[in-house]
């Protein structure tokens, strides 16, 4: 086990010291210069993801340390504020129908300045690309999280043709290798898998990167502490009170 541990430590660090040097480099400024110009001009951040991805909006929105003008949009809210048949949530089926976008749309409330971070290993997903296109319709930016090497060797699934890297005004790659997995068992099997890893590490610098931003402008950024220490609940829900019904989620 010791070096398989030492082999995915390696595979996770390169990764991670791989996204230091695009921020060294300036390569996130634009999406966080979107950010901030959104929460500037009072827009909420909308965060989804599907399978695995889902974890990239639980970073974004609603935890300890986070921007509080951040809602994650879940495809189980069709069930819990929709019409769909709970069965519908067993297996992938819904992730990959298309047609689930506009009633998922449907069900919240968006303003002009809000921007969308849209997370997929993959981005060939029928209802992550739908998102990205209803979106970008109605005239919103949209962020991409995704792994450039997957999803451009694989064929689209959205009746488009696209792919969500090809939608997003902006491209994070997440720099996950095809199949996700990276190390090696023999026949055939792998595992190890990096996108969850790297894509948390990437909501938490575009995090870091904007509620710096709004700091160094002379503002106080919105940021929730911990409800679990003294004082969070109320200084988290008189900010959460700006926005109302516009970040508010079911879990």
């Amino acid at each position: 086990m010791s070096a398989l541990l030492a082999d995915f430590s390696t595979e996770v660090r390169r990764r991670l010291d791989d996204l230091d040097q695009e921020v060294r480099a300036g390569g996130l400024d634009p999406a966080i210069d979107l950010i901030v110009s959104s929460l500037q001009h009072g827009g909420v951040l909308q965060a989804f993801g599907t399978g695995h991805s889902q974890a990239f909006a639980m970073e974004v929105a609603g935890r300890a340390g986070g921007l509080i003008p951040t809602h994650a949009i879940a495809l189980r809210d069709v069930v819990l504020r929709g019409d769909r048949d709970v069965s519908e949530l067993r297996g992938a089926t819904l992730e990959r129908d298309e047609s689930v976008v506009d009633e998922l749309y449907g069900l919240y409330s968006f303003d002009p300045a809000d921007v969308f971070l849209i997370a997929s290993n993959s981005g060939v997903n029928g209802s992550i690309v739908g998102l990205a296109l209803r979106a970008k319709a109605d005239g919103h930016p949209v962020i991409a999280v995704t792994s450039l090497e997957h999803t451009n060797a694989v064929t689209p699934k959205h009746s488009s043709g696209k792919r969500l890297s090809e939608i997003a005004d902006i491209v994070i790659d997440n720099r996950a290798p095809f199949g996700d997995t990276t190390i090696g068992l023999g026949e055939g099997l792998s595992a190890g898998a990096v996108s969850s890893i790297t894509a948390a590490y990437i909501a938490q610098l575009l995090t870091l990167g904007a509620a710096q931003r709004i700091r160094d402008a002379g503002e106080v950024p919105p940021l929730y502490i911990s409800a679990n220490i003294p004082g969070g609940d109320t200084h988290n829900d008189a900010l959460k009170a700006r926005y109302g019904d516009r970040i508010a989620g079911l879990a």
